[in-house]
């Protein structure tokens, strides 16, 4: 069995990325192949990225406020591409009151301000499938 292939992202405006390197590099402690897209990129972008990556789970670190959109469109493209095998988690300042509609929308998982590397990484290998 391979590791686990992620593509992480900051979608958006938002320039604010130390977060998602700080999870980035606990990801590759844990083993994991990670594949991080930079900040700025579209929703198109990143499901791009994942595809050619053969990533099986997608990461967003969002903190403008435009979770509920760059979601959206995220798992959209997701369909539209015949991709939504790929796996979806996030994290970031995103309400408590918006997880659920992220999760009906397709978000597996969201990790709010106060979560450790350790629960993301102890989540990612129970819930996104290694390469083969």
């Amino acid at each position: 069995m391979g590791a686990i292939r992620i593509v992480l992202a900051k979608p958006g405006l938002d320039g604010h990325d130390r977060g998602i390197k700080v999870v980035a590099r606990a990801l590759r402690d844990a083993g994991m192949e990670v594949v991080y897209t930079g900040l700025h990129q579209t929703p198109e972008q990143i499901v791009r990225a994942a595809i050619q990556e053969d990533a099986a789970a997608i990461g967003l670190s969002i903190l403008s406020g435009a979770h509920m959109t760059l979601f959206a469109r995220l798992m959209e493209v997701l369909k539209e591409q015949d991709a939504e095998d790929i796996v979806v988690f996030g994290g970031g300042i995103i309400p408590e009151a918006d997880i659920p509609a992220l999760r009906d929308m397709g978000v597996a998982a969201i990790f709010t301000p106060g979560a450790t590397t350790e629960e993301i990484v102890d989540w990612v290998r129970s819930a996104v499938p290694t390469g083969i």
